[in-house]
């Protein structure tokens, strides 16, 4: 059974910073490309990062290229995202899952950008 665990999130003021990790566990981690979305109040799920097998391929969404970086450790099964500069518009929740299999997204951690 895919379990994906997202922690990290919390109350940040505007130009802050956080590190959010997910630690995977029930499937290959290795294996699979992974990424991060979320999901804002009152909106629909938004794609924001993600990272292929081998963690060689970065991608991001326009939103966050420049500001937010993608990392992974196979050792520890583990995704990253460090958020740098953030804003307002980037308070969320925020899931990580397989690439381009969403439904296998976690529990989520909330990031509120506010002063």
């Amino acid at each position: 059974e895919v379990q994906l665990v997202e922690s990290g999130g919390g109350l940040v003021q505007p130009g802050g910073s956080l590190r959010l990790s997910c630690a995977a566990s029930g499937f290959t981690f290795s294996r699979y490309a992974m990424a991060w979305v979320r999901q804002a109040p009152g909106k629909g799920l938004e794609w924001v990062s993600a990272i292929s097998e081998g963690g060689d391929r970065l991608r991001y969404a326009d939103s966050v290229r420049g500001r937010f970086t993608i990392s992974r450790d196979d050792a520890k099964n583990t995704l990253y995202l460090q958020m740098d500069s953030l804003s307002p518009e980037d308070t969320a929740v925020y899931y990580c899952a397989k690439d381009l299999d969403y439904g296998t997204r976690g529990q989520g951690t909330q990031v509120t950008v506010s002063s």
